[in-house]
């Protein structure tokens, strides 16, 4: 895969290994990132994110929302 520079693979490995994160915790990406993305720009830049992680999400999202 051609992903034009160093950078442009990194980013590129970050967001296929969030995209198999989801699949395997059988998360749905859009909903995923729709709620993660506001919420990381909100905190503070070293804050802990695990929470976020979707094997984490999900379950604090279907307790949330009664799923």
């Amino acid at each position: 895969m051609f992903a034009g520079s160093d950078a442009g693979a990194e980013r590129a490995a970050i967001a296929y290994t969030i995209l198999g994160c989801c699949a395997l915790t059988d998360v749905n990406p859009v909903e995923h990132l729709a709620d993660v993305l506001p919420e990381l720009a909100r905190r503070p830049q070293l804050a802990d994110v695990t929470d976020l992680l979707p094997h984490a999400w999900k379950p604090a999202r279907d307790l949330h929302t009664n799923r």
